[in-house]
């Protein structure tokens, strides 16, 4: 599942994914694949994502995921009552 937070944050910033990646010594293609949710990155490349892009790593790679959990969680118990 696309990662929209941290899609949305690099925009923000005005940065496309060939510069926030060399910026932090990576790949355009690692960059895409942590948008895409295919890969997340290490702690401390995700730490000095959240710095270059202001936002926190909660927000960039975790409160995505929760609103998942809680949509699944809820689509389960929907589903149950049917």
């Amino acid at each position: 599942m696309k990662n929209s937070n941290l899609i949305n944050a690099r925009l923000k910033k005005g940065l496309t994914q060939e510069e926030l990646a060399k910026m932090l010594g990576y790949t355009k293609a690692a960059v895409s694949n942590w948008e895409n949710g295919v890969s997340i990155p290490r702690t401390k490349d995700a730490i000095a994502i959240s710095r270059i892009l202001e936002e926190s790593v909660d927000y960039l790679f975790y409160a995505q995921n929760e609103q998942e959990s809680h949509t699944k969680i809820n689509d389960d118990k929907t589903k149950k009552a049917i």
